[in-house]
């Protein structure tokens, strides 16, 4: 890697881990470039605002000469391919777009670095953003780097293409390439379509009278949630390491929805939010992921890692932001 002053570029810089990622490479004094879909992108100016030093290049995953000149013209020391179709029921409704850009942009986002890298194929350090959600029907409980991978949505499976064409760049072509195994990782910056915000932004409108129902699907469903601001380190680690390799980041521990709704309702002085909460069978997934939960005992011992933030202090800091945010007209 270079002497000089460190530069990154990230994909899907304008989602939740690609602006706390951001943020955390420019306190170290990295020069940030982020690959940005469509010029009208409405999420721009919301990267602009947060993240102004960052330079922003018009690409796309899907499109393998525009991730060409996006790396051509930041040169980058580190890629980070935050980019993907990440919201698992939109998988289903449309799994060949999914397809398109969480599996294949992969592979083009791959290939794009090999080029770029030439006769060094280690020059540039690449990270992949794996998923839990390739676990899917969990064959071992906890789940670790080693878990048989069964995913149940057009996304897992997509996740799953990356993560074995990441470990093939690695092993073929001898790149400094690894991939992060992310359990469920929330934030005030999450979008409202993830059942954490949803419920989130519902308990603030709620207590504010500005919302009369929360609809939801399984409650039963558990899940490992940890804080985004936390995970985007474990990338930055897992790229500081002498050579590639995967790593399962989590907390180690298990919530279910009801769970996440009764932090939630509590912390707004709500103890009884069954008046408030309907299910409706519409918002159930097909094939539904049960139990989730991440074994890092690799990430801790090799990577120094750790989760900071607990899941009460998690939840209670997404409502109090949505509070915020109703409060100030937002």
């Amino acid at each position: 890697m270079s002497t000089a002053r460190p530069t990154a570029l990230i994909t899907g810089i304008t989602g939740q881990d690609g602006l706390y990622l951001a943020e955390m490479l420019l306190a170290k004094g990295y020069e940030v470039h982020g690959v940005i879909r469509g010029q009208n992108n409405p999420r721009r100016a919301l990267v602009e605002t947060l993240v102004p030093d960052v330079r922003l290049h018009n690409g796309d995953l899907t499109d393998l000469s525009s991730l060409m000149r996006a790396l051509r013209d930041s040169q980058p020391d580190e890629v980070y391919n935050l980019g993907a179709v990440s919201f698992v029921a939109y998988s289903w409704e449309n799994a060949f777009i999914t397809s398109d850009v969480t599996a294949i942009g992969v592979l083009n986002m791959l290939e794009a670095v090999r080029l770029q890298a030439g006769d060094d194929p280690s020059a540039v350090r690449f990270y992949q953003a794996s998923s839990s959600e390739m676990f899917g029907k969990a064959q071992q409980v906890p789940q670790n780097e080693q878990t048989l991978l069964w995913p149940r949505s057009p996304y897992g499976v997509s996740k799953v293409y990356g993560h074995h064409m990441t470990i093939n760049y690695r092993e073929s072509y001898g790149m400094h390439a690894s991939s992060g195994i992310l359990f469920n990782h929330e934030s005030p910056r999450r979008g409202e379509e993830f059942v954490t915000r949803k419920v989130s932004k519902a308990v603030a409108a709620i207590k504010l009278g500005q919302q009369h129902e929360l609809v939801m699907g399984n409650l039963d469903a558990r899940r490992d949630w940890g804080f985004a601001g936390d995970y985007v380190e474990a990338m930055w680690l897992m790229l500081q390491q002498p050579e590639g390799g995967d790593y399962v980041i989590s907390t180690g521990e298990t919530h279910s929805i009801e769970e996440l709704l009764d932090v939630a309702f509590n912390h707004v002085g709500i103890t009884d939010w069954s008046r408030y909460v309907r299910q409706d069978p519409s918002f159930m997934r097909p094939a539904e992921v049960d139990l989730l939960i991440g074994d890092s005992t690799k990430a801790r011992e090799v990577l120094g890692w750790k989760p900071k933030i607990t899941f009460e202090e998690l939840v209670t800091m997404m409502v109090d932001a949505d509070l915020a945010a109703l409060k100030a007209g937002w």
